[in-house]
């Protein structure tokens, strides 16, 4: 989860969503990407995202969440795996993200090298309970299969 905050664009499924704010982070803050790189990390035992980026190392300061996956690609299938499909849910009051979903389905599609049908993303709303409902943030959650195609 991210919160939001004014002066920063919102970047979810590397898609930037007319917004009047953004997600608060040290790269772009696409708490999408994010949480499918923990799941992608998680499934290999590779630890989490800041083990891999850390927020105290410049290199990592605005950067895209779709470079960051593209580098947590290249780990998975050195390590014999790619990706089976993946779901993941994006937990907001607003915006409404539907008419954005296609295009974020086709940026992690491409980059994690998979067809788009392998690739969900849903949002839903907290019915204005809880961070998300009073609209302080935005939070996503992620859950993957792999398979192995080395020996």
């Amino acid at each position: 989860m991210h919160a939001l905050v004014e002066g920063r664009p919102l970047i979810l499924g590397g898609v930037e969503i007319p917004y009047d704010r953004g997600l608060l982070g040290h790269s772009d803050a696409d708490v999408l990407i994010h949480a499918m790189i923990d799941a992608l990390l998680g499934a290999l035992a590779l630890g989490d995202i800041g083990a891999h980026f850390p927020d105290h190392d410049p290199r990592y300061r605005g950067v895209s969440s779709l470079a960051l996956l593209e580098q947590v690609m290249t780990l998975i299938q050195a390590r014999g795996y790619r990706i089976g499909n993946i779901d993941s849910i994006i937990v907001a009051e607003r915006p409404k993200l539907a008419p954005f979903i296609q295009r974020m389905r086709a940026n992690l599609a491409r980059v994690m090298q998979i067809e788009e049908t392998c690739v969900s993303v849903k949002a839903t709303t907290t019915e204005r309970l809880g961070f998300a409902g009073r609209e302080e943030g935005i939070a996503a959650q992620a859950i993957v299969s792999l398979e192995s195609f080395g020996g």
